[in-house]
């Protein structure tokens, strides 16, 4: 009888132990990804903040992967950072819901350069300003500003980071967004962005949300902003502009046009993208642009979050 509750009280021990779950596999990056000599690298996502869903989290976790292979400089962010209203305040949850706690890889620690986008304007714009005082690595130090760099091979390069939403000229219609946009002086920052512009650097970059030229979900919209813009891209000479707003990966590059068009707003969700005449590369899946940056070149590469290498490109001065 002894022996039978021994034997019981084994078995019902090791019954209640908790079964290990298997171990879940670490997505590996591809061996394509090599770093450049000398390159100044600069990561960019857009169109991502979601609490970690709709692949958010497994693009960050990717993006942490690379840059503990090839370390970015600093982390460039396209626009609509928080969903689907922007954020309240700056003790708002989504911060660290949405921001701190799911790009908190240590190789991420990095210095972030942040613009507004259009679902930003839908909450409290200045506290996306504000909490630049609080975290050690969100800057927007104002809704447009610019950083100029000189690396250590001397290229000097000058980015731009602009406020598109009040170029939007229907926004001044439409009842989410006039009341955020009819306060904002455009013309002032037109005249800024002309002064900046007209300096010269080996590389001029433009960083804004909404895109001036688009295969995806407003292929056939009527592109506001692009009247605004591209007159000065072309009389400038800018290089290339970085965009979200469509929530898929692409680089355009009109033909009779000086600047090369890319959009990464693959930072969450996902839309269906197409391709226009002037399109180099468009796909809909969750990555991110990878630019390393040298005296003579630009290269570009779109990273999966699977850490595929889906496109690869070269810009000669």
């Amino acid at each position: 009888m002894k022996k039978l509750i021994y034997i019981t009280l084994i078995l019902t021990f090791f019954a209640c132990q908790p079964t290990k779950s298997p171990e879940k596999s670490v997505p590996q990056l591809s061996e394509d990804f090599q770093e450049i000599e000398d390159a100044y690298y600069v990561y960019t996502i857009g169109d991502w903040g979601r609490n970690g869903e709709d692949g958010q989290q497994e693009l960050a976790d990717m993006m942490g992967i690379a840059a503990r292979k090839i370390e970015p400089e600093f982390i460039i962010a396209t626009g609509d950072n928080f969903y689907p209203n922007g954020v309240a305040s700056v003790q708002d949850p989504l911060w660290q819901s949405s921001y701190e706690e799911v790009y908190s890889a240590h190789s991420l620690n990095v210095d972030w350069y942040v613009v507004l986008g259009n679902h930003d304007y839908r909450g409290n714009p200045q506290a996306e300003v504000d909490y630049t005082n609080i975290s050690r690595r969100w800057n927007m130090p104002s809704r447009y500003f610019h950083k100029d760099i000189t690396t250590d091979d001397g290229a000097s390069i000058r980015l731009v980071f602009i406020d598109t939403s009040p170029l939007n000229d229907e926004y001044y219609h439409e009842e989410k967004y006039k009341d955020k946009v009819i306060g904002q002086d455009t013309t002032a920052q037109l005249q800024w962005m002309d002064s900046l512009l007209a300096e010269k650097f080996d590389w001029k970059i433009v960083v804004g949300h909404h895109p001036l030229y688009s295969g995806g979900k407003r292929i056939d919209d009527q592109n506001f902003v692009r009247p605004h813009l591209e007159p000065r891209f072309e009389k400038f000479g800018v290089h290339a502009y970085l965009a979200g707003h469509e929530h898929d990966l692409q680089h355009i590059k009109p033909a009779d046009k000086v600047t090369h068009h890319f959009i990464s707003g693959a930072g969450s969700e996902v839309r269906p993208t197409g391709m226009l005449e002037s399109s180099l590369f468009a796909e809909s899946i969750q990555g991110f642009l990878s630019t390393a940056i040298t005296k003579d070149s630009l290269y570009f590469e779109f990273v999966s979050y699977e850490g595929n290498r889906l496109y690869q490109f070269s810009q000669k001065k």
